[in-house]
């Protein structure tokens, strides 16, 4: 039997439910004064889901908050969404999401960036230490707005990643890979007892990277692979980022790369290999939820 036959997938009260035992755990919890006690509204003509709190006679759902809010989509689509665009190695389309949802393309192309939201871990903390292996590398895809097209990198767009071997990767954007750029990532999310590999590009060589131990590998001299030396954990990642942008999503502006980046991260570090289904992916999406409401107009902002 299919993931997608389950009630949530198909019935408003029970994707109602769902989402309840995922945001409320422990019960449920008033937005407005975050009191623990609340009543059920019911009647024909109350939503599902329609709560009173019993000490500031608030109404609420658990949609309130999150990226669900005042959504014209039913529930039971978002978790098909969700489940959809969780699950797809190289990501889902816009368009084939409102041709298997019957929303308008306009529709589907929001709510794939609001639950991109929902996957944004906001980086917090460092990576590495103890002595683990971290990776760093750059990537460069698309075009720069307003840059002509021309022979080289100059006019594309640029991603940094850092991966721990095992762990979780984070990956950004940066308007251009200089020294300075590289130094303050790299600072900023490795721990500094770590082992960091990369390749000899100059702002490797040259920059001041605070960590324990920086070793590099050669690829002008065809060198990719020196002991526990490389960086081909990253040269894995980033041919799926690849094939899904060019692949799937065919197109990416710059001021949205970000989300796609936190997109893919957060499947990379909740792949399989670490033991997390499908369906457990999907739910620590929807865990993600509360307070990343994301307005329709304010999509076009980075």
């Amino acid at each position: 039997m299919s993931i997608l036959s389950e009630p949530h997938f198909h019935c408003e009260a029970a994707a109602i439910e769902r989402l309840e035992a995922i945001v409320w755990p422990n019960g449920p919890v008033c937005p407005k004064c975050g009191g623990l006690r609340s009543t059920q509204i019911k009647g024909k003509t109350a939503r599902p889901g329609l709560r009173s709190c019993t000490e500031c006679r608030q109404q609420f759902r658990v949609t309130v908050g999150t990226i669900f809010e005042r959504s014209h989509v039913p529930l039971h689509k978002w978790f098909q969404a969700a489940h959809l665009l969780a699950s797809s190695k190289k990501g889902i389309s816009a368009h084939q999401l409102h041709r298997t949802l019957k929303v308008t393309y306009k529709t589907a192309w929001f709510m794939e960036h609001r639950l991109r939201e929902a996957m944004k871990d906001g980086h917090i903390g460092q990576i590495g230490g103890g002595m683990k292996h971290v990776e760093a590398d750059e990537t460069f895809i698309g075009k720069k707005k307003g840059f002509p097209k021309r022979p080289g990198i100059g006019h594309k767009m640029a991603v940094m990643s850092l991966v721990e071997r095992g762990g979780s990767i984070r990956s950004v954007h940066v308007d251009s890979v200089t020294r300075t750029t590289v130094e303050q990532i790299i600072r900023k999310n490795v721990a500094a007892d770590s082992k960091l590999s990369t390749d000899t590009a100059a702002y490797y060589k040259r920059g001041e990277l605070g960590v324990k131990e920086h070793s590099m590998v050669n690829h002008f001299a065809e060198e990719y692979v020196r002991g526990d030396v490389h960086v081909n954990t990253l040269e894995g990642y980033f041919s799926i980022f690849k094939r899904g942008m060019k692949g799937v999503y065919q197109h990416c502006s710059e001021k949205h790369l970000h989300r796609y980046l936190a997109e893919f991260d957060f499947r990379y570090n909740n792949r399989a290999k670490m033991g997390v289904s499908d369906e457990a992916r999907t739910d620590k999406a929807l865990r993600g939820i509360v307070g990343k409401r994301l307005m329709y107009r304010d999509s076009s902002v980075a």
